[in-house]
């Protein structure tokens, strides 16, 4: 299988979640709105979706970093949802920076703008260098 498309029929079902949420809801709102939104919708396609999943981020055993991932779904894929004109470099950094700090490979960032926008990210854990880095539940 094509590491590229690891998940696929998960990230397709999300990805045909977000164009529902975006077509009933428009441009315009907060990104909580279309987080909960969309948790709806995940759920109501019979998905695990867990909002505001805490990450921990650990270096030599400490705690250095805690972050909230908007949606983790199925325990395989990490959503992070923005509202903004355009996606920006950072946004896709962020997004790579949790998936680096778990052990989870692929990443949707969706973005709720005046145009809809996804942007599928993947890191393979054989490319992660620690194991000490994980994301607590």
């Amino acid at each position: 299988m094509n590491e590229d498309y690891k998940y696929k029929e998960i990230t397709d079902k999300i990805i045909s979640a977000f164009y529902k949420v975006y077509n009933s809801l428009g441009y315009g709102f907060l990104e909580k709105v279309y987080e909960n939104a969309l948790i709806i919708e995940l759920k109501d396609r019979g998905m695990v979706a867990v909002p505001q999943a805490q990450i921990q981020v650990f270096y030599k055993g400490n705690t250095v970093g805690e972050y909230y991932a908007d949606i983790v779904v199925e325990d395989k894929i990490i959503v992070e949802i923005k509202a903004g004109r355009d996606l920006a470099p950072e946004h896709e950094a962020q997004l790579l920076n949790y998936l680096k700090a778990t052990d989870m490979e692929v990443g949707l960032l969706l973005n709720f703008g005046p145009e809809p926008q996804v942007k599928r990210k993947v890191f393979n854990n054989d490319r992660k260098t620690s194991k000490n880095q994980q994301l607590k539940r």
